[in-house]
């Protein structure tokens, strides 16, 4: 049988040199060089506004009195500019800086990006915070969390939606500036108000002294086990990355960039990755006002049949809902396949079936396959790290180490983890020098906490490949280990297209459970009304069924207790922002979910639950 065809693209890196330390310790390094980069990502503004001034930057549909949303309203280079150093001059004259930053409360939008690049120009670091903090939120602690870590003199929310929030969390001292509406008791600038502030020599001053080592923004970690942590990212860290990316994907620089892009600038996947990568490379980022859920995901298929990406980023999720749709939809397939000349995903395991009906769909309307892209990254890293080799990724495939970052494999408890050192890592948290400290080894590696190991032990260009969270791992009361991200990956992909995700239990106890958190295709299989409640989907005896064959084959392919699903249980509650069980990406935390349902988990393992699943 012969190998599939792609359509052509060129890997930056393919070649690395790997040097022995001390005993379980490597260091991994590409043979590629990092070129030079800018100090500062505004002087890439600053170019494109100067080179191309009416290229389109960034667009977002406009929404309409009923709601619904429009035609795209459109801002060049020129007017991102020049708005900027407005914006600029109006956070100069209010005296904000590193100890009273920006903070950025709601979700992608033009004012959200002109407010950021007006930040960047005035040397005023900016925190974009995820929207759930103070939409979806009951209490507000992490979004109090958030104001008193960065002390911040400045608040910014699209609209009303927000007011509520604001008014129990923003001090007197913070000053409230908003899109529209208002908030009960407090003052609001506008934000045109702010954009008209008229730019004076005190912007090119003030961007003058910025430099790499100028703190550009805050981005939270998602506080998986503890309190989100403020990551400091410099101007350092923002360009080494892009430069970095665009050495290893050389299709980047290749033609004019498109981007269609939902993933949220709170996150650095959306906020530094790909909103940095339309800076670096003077593209156009048509703001997705889509999500990869039931309710949204429409309005991104829409917007793919409308809008040809050149590249196209998205987590599993969106990829699951984009590859059931093409099957059907010759628009979707046209349009989005018509110049694209990269997938990419990230954020989380990728099932086999996913890909192969992305494959499928490709070779039907264009004859060949598009390369899916993918590697490891993290807030800490910028947050490109590692990138793929060549177009035959496999499931869990990272690949190899990008130019100028430096990896250390350290042997731990049987696993290997990887650490990083490079201009593209963090100098650490903001007012947190005790976990900036543990956060980096004795030779300054900032230790990941991913596990990893050799997609080909006989062939180390082709790199690594994921094996897992090792802060996930556990053992059974056996003293077993079971080696979670790896069996987690196997789980969905037996599962697919009916499990969304899945979380291990069996934390010293005898057996390993799974506690499954069902998409809605589970709906499809019972047979019941489209408005039956989940639970009673769940219970049904065709999902049921369903389940068992899965949970059987999944035992077929066992080798022993640490990969055995010996009970699995499907949960008709989702998971919650509010209490830290999923990122506004969509990925899991483990930890946290097993922590807020330790009662399901207890139950699970006594057999008391209702509907539970035992390998026959």
């Amino acid at each position: 049988m012969s190998a599939p065809q792609f359509r052509p693209l060129k890997f930056g890196v393919t070649r690395v040199s790997l040097r022995d330390g001390v005993p379980g310790t490597h260091y991994l390094k590409a043979d590629q060089e990092l070129q030079g980069f800018p100090d500062r990502l505004t002087d890439r503004l600053q170019h494109w506004a100067r080179v191309k001034p009416e290229h389109s930057f960034m667009a977002r549909r406009v929404k309409q009195a009923d709601g619904t949303l429009g035609d795209w309203k459109h801002i060049s280079y020129a007017q991102a500019w020049a708005t900027a150093r407005n914006i600029a001059q109006g956070l100069i004259n209010r005296g904000l800086n590193a100890e009273r930053p920006v903070v950025i409360l709601s979700e992608n939008s033009l004012e959200h990006a002109l407010l950021a690049l007006g930040a960047m120009v005035a040397g005023v670091p900016f925190v974009p915070t995820s929207p759930p903090y103070s939409l979806v939120s009951v209490d507000y602690d992490k979004l109090k969390h958030v104001l008193k870590t960065v002390t911040p003199g400045l608040v910014f929310a699209s609209d009303a939606r927000y007011a509520k929030a604001i008014a129990a969390t923003a001090g007197d001292s913070m000053e409230v500036v908003m899109v529209e509406g208002a908030v009960q008791g407090r003052e609001v600038t506008l934000f045109d108000s702010l954009c008209a502030t008229p730019a004076t020599p005190a912007v090119d001053a003030a961007m003058a002294t910025t430099g790499p080592d100028t703190i550009v923004k805050f981005l939270f970690t998602s506080g998986s086990t503890k309190l989100p942590k403020a990551v400091i990212n410099t101007q350092r860290l923002w360009c080494a990355n892009q430069q970095q990316m665009a050495q290893s994907m050389p299709v980047l620089a290749e033609q004019e960039l498109v981007l269609v892009d939902w993933l949220p600038w709170n996150h650095t996947f959306g906020g530094n990755h790909n909103f940095g990568m339309t800076v670096f490379h003077g593209g156009t980022l048509y703001i997705d006002d889509g999500k990869p859920t039931p309710a949204l995901m429409h309005e991104t298929l829409r917007n793919l049949r409308e809008i040809a990406p050149t590249v196209y980023f998205n987590v599993p999720t969106g990829f699951e809902a984009i590859a059931n749709a093409m099957q059907s939809d010759d628009q979707l397939r046209k349009t989005l396949l018509s110049r694209v000349q990269m997938f990419f995903y990230a954020g989380a395991a990728l099932a086999q079936p996913i890909w192969d009906s992305l494959y499928a769909s490709q070779e039907l309307e264009i004859g060949e396959r598009i390369v899916m892209g993918t590697g490891l990254g993290m807030t800490e890293s910028g947050p490109f790290g590692i990138f793929v080799t060549n177009p035959f990724v496999q499931a869990g495939d990272l690949g190899v180490p990008t130019p100028g970052l430096e990896l250390k494999l350290v042997d731990t408890d049987g696993k290997t983890e990887v650490r990083y050192r490079g201009p593209n890592i963090t100098p650490g948290y903001w007012r947190n020098p005790e976990e900036t400290a543990g956060a980096f080894d004795e030779e300054g590696f900032f230790k990941t906490g991913d596990a990893v190991k050799w997609i080909d032990e006989t062939d180390v260009h082709l790199g690594l490949k994921f094996d897992g969270r090792i802060a996930e791992d556990f053992k059974l009361a056996t003293g077993t280990f079971v080696s979670v991200g790896p069996l987690r990956g196997k789980i969905i992909a037996a599962g697919a297209p009916y499990i969304q995700d899945a979380v291990l239990t069996g934390i010293n106890l005898k057996e390993v459970g799974a506690m499954i958190f069902p998409t809605p295709a589970v709906r499809a299989l019972s047979g019941l009304a489209a408005d039956a409640p989940l639970s009673e989907v769940l219970a049904s005896a065709p999902v049921l069924a369903k389940f068992q064959e899965i949970v059987n084959s999944l035992a077929q392919s066992a080798t022993g207790s640490a990969n055995r699903i010996a009970r699995l249980c499907l949960l008709s509650e989702p998971p919650t922002i509010d209490k830290g069980e999923i990122t506004d990406k969509g990925s899991i935390n483990q930890r946290s979910v097993l922590s807020h349902r330790a009662d399901t988990v207890a139950a699970l393992h006594a057999d008391t639950l209702h509907c539970i699943v035992k390998p026959q």
